[in-house]
């Protein structure tokens, strides 16, 4: 009976203890890019998502979720949540070296700050505690080693996403995947990660080259309008696309067995959950998060494709 009691007594001061951390009140600020790709829509569906699971698992909290189009807007938007008393920031900067004053501030008032998939480009470690991000460079070296495996004489033209500090990464990547093969670049330009600009760009390069073997392309959204440029322009030397993102059209064409995308490579735009969860974590259960927490770019194929295919997923 006395051990009965000590342990239901152990057990009421455990659940009271339970029950008071979840009635602690804290408030996470997220700050995002807006939608404006489908990459980003995805970043934005898994941020609402998530900040409901968190908000109805602890009581207290409150998840401040905040699209921004550009830099300048997101800075604002960042001095904004600040002044509303969060106690961390969880921030996908749309470029992060112009926000990186403002993401500072707010560390520099204690506050837990979580950055997702892009950092400075001088990998300043100060402006946060936590670091969430797909592998960049692991996204371009897988690949680049998959056309020179593949294809080791290919002729590729690449189209890059923004001047931004993650797509150096992955193009430092690629460059090392390729690396001791014939595989020769023709070209390299930007489609800004958006399926209009790549189309364009890749009408350019089927107007100045008369034979391209690969293209390898940054994400899925420009892969979209890669594909339009080919299918218009009737090329048929071209052997395939290697984009990444693991987008769920592209996953399915993947699955399907379609020639033109026989791979894709994961980097999955509900890593902003991963960090939004670390971070209440960190908030609820004072567990030790600090540090970098980096995602496998796995190479999606027709034989693991399913594993990957989510067909209610808004990219």
């Amino acid at each position: 009976m006395r051990k009965l009691m000590l342990g239901l007594a152990v057990a009421a001061v455990t659940f009271a203890g339970a029950a008071h951390a979840q009635d602690k009140k804290f408030t996470i600020g997220v700050s995002i890019p807006a939608a404006d790709h489908g990459w980003t829509s995805g970043v934005v569906f898994h941020a609402e998502r998530v900040a409901k699971l968190l908000m109805a698992e602890h009581p207290g909290l409150n998840v401040i979720v905040k699209t921004s189009p550009d830099a300048a807007s997101q800075a604002n938007a960042v001095q904004d949540l600040d002044t509303q008393g969060i106690d961390a920031l969880v921030i996908l900067p749309s470029d992060p070296d112009p926000l990186v004053n403002a993401i500072k501030e707010v560390k520099a008032k204690g506050k837990f700050v979580a950055l997702v998939d892009r950092a400075p480009s001088n990998n300043d470690n100060s402006v946060r505690d936590l670091y969430v991000a797909g592998n960049n460079p692991a996204l371009g070296e897988v690949a680049g080693k998959y056309i020179k495996d593949t294809t080791p004489d290919a002729e590729v033209v690449i189209i890059r996403g923004l001047p931004i500090p993650i797509d150096q990464q992955r193009q430092d990547g690629f460059d090392k995947g390729i690396a001791g093969s014939n595989v020769k670049v023709l070209d390299r330009q930007y489609g800004n990660w958006n399926r209009d600009d790549a189309f364009k760009v890749m009408q350019d390069y089927l107007t100045k080259y008369q034979k391209i073997d690969v293209v390898w392309c940054q994400d899925d959204d420009m892969a979209v309008g890669v594909l339009q440029a080919i299918e218009q322009a009737k090329r048929t030397d071209i052997k395939y696309v290697v984009a990444g993102a693991g987008s769920k059209d592209m996953v399915k064409k993947v699955m399907d067995g379609d020639k033109m995308i026989p791979v894709d490579v994961l980097y999955p735009p509900a890593m902003v959950g991963t960090a939004m969860e670390l971070t209440a974590a960190a908030l609820y259960d004072q567990v030790p998060v600090h540090g970098s927490y980096i995602l496998d770019a796995t190479l999606v194929t027709k034989e693991n494709a399913k594993d990957f295919y989510f067909p209610d997923s808004p990219f």
